[in-house]
């Protein structure tokens, strides 16, 4: 049985993989049958059904357009299977040479130690400033 800190600890490695580039640690904690949902109205904004897809969608995509893309995390706060985390995100948009930072909150579903659900909530001016 997964307990809360333990999802807490899960998802804190998540993001440091995150931090690492370590895309197969990252797809490695995704349940196989994942629901991902990004932001409406950000360059991402939508819903991704499986590992795969938030790899292409998502994750290689944000690899191949961003500089320098992070997540800083200030918190993870969790309760059951919930975990959610309030972080920061930075980087520089290649294509326009644009820097951006954008306040956002993920919330985490977790079934038996993977993500089974996150859910993105971003200002998404701060992202579509940088790519225009």
């Amino acid at each position: 049985m997964t307990t809360t800190t333990d999802n807490a600890v899960l998802v804190r490695s998540a993001y440091e993989a995150i931090g690492r580039g370590d895309v197969p640690a990252v797809i490695e904690f995704l349940d196989p049958e994942v629901l991902w949902v990004e932001t409406q109205g950000g360059p991402y904004g939508g819903v991704y059904r499986g590992p795969q897809a938030v790899l292409e969608g998502v994750l290689a995509r944000i690899g191949d357009e961003w500089d320098g893309f992070v997540v800083d995390v200030e918190r993870v706060l969790s309760e059951g299977d919930t975990v959610v985390g309030i972080c920061t995100y930075r980087g520089t948009y290649r294509a326009t040479g644009r820097p951006m930072v954008a306040r956002v909150v993920h919330v985490w579903e977790m079934r038996d130690g993977r993500a089974a659900r996150f859910e993105q909530f971003v200002d998404t001016e701060q992202l579509n400033a940088a790519v225009r």
